[in-house]
């Protein structure tokens, strides 16, 4: 059972956890053993809310497929147990942050007196530029 907060949790079949050999420097030892791990999830047939699968859906992460199916390799540590933790813990937070909802954003406008000081502020500088200027000697 992998726990996400206080009302998601999911069960171990929904995960499908798939052992891998791991890329890049690792001496000889990385041609002989799968330490990296292959998470997939996939959304639409987990047993989450219709409203928190859409937007999981919605989110524009390349680890995505197509069917819906969120895919992550966690190859950054030695041992396959410590990578399968990461897999997973990144899996929660994924979950977990969409199930934060964004404040609905309120279009507002400047205050009388803010446009006003904004307008001295620029007829101030103006008038400071002006005396840069070339000085008559008439």
């Amino acid at each position: 059972m992998i726990i996400i907060n206080n009302s998601i949790s999911l069960s171990d079949n929904e995960v499908e956890l798939n052992p891998m050999r791991a890329q890049g420097a690792g001496g000889q030892n990385v041609n002989k053993v799968s330490s990296a791990i292959h998470l997939r999830f996939d959304i639409p047939a987990s047993s989450l809310s219709d409203e928190l699968k859409q937007r999981l859906l919605d989110t524009k992460d390349s680890r995505i497929t197509k069917e819906g199916v969120l895919i992550i390799k966690a190859q950054q540590h030695r041992t396959q147990e410590r990578n399968k933790l990461d897999a997973i813990e990144r899996l929660k937070e994924f979950i977990s942050k969409g199930t934060e909802v964004n404040k609905t954003r309120r279009p507002t406008k400047p205050s009388r007196n803010a446009k006003r000081r904004r307008t001295d502020n620029k007829v101030q500088r103006g008038r400071t530029k002006a005396l840069r200027g070339k000085v008559d000697l008439d």
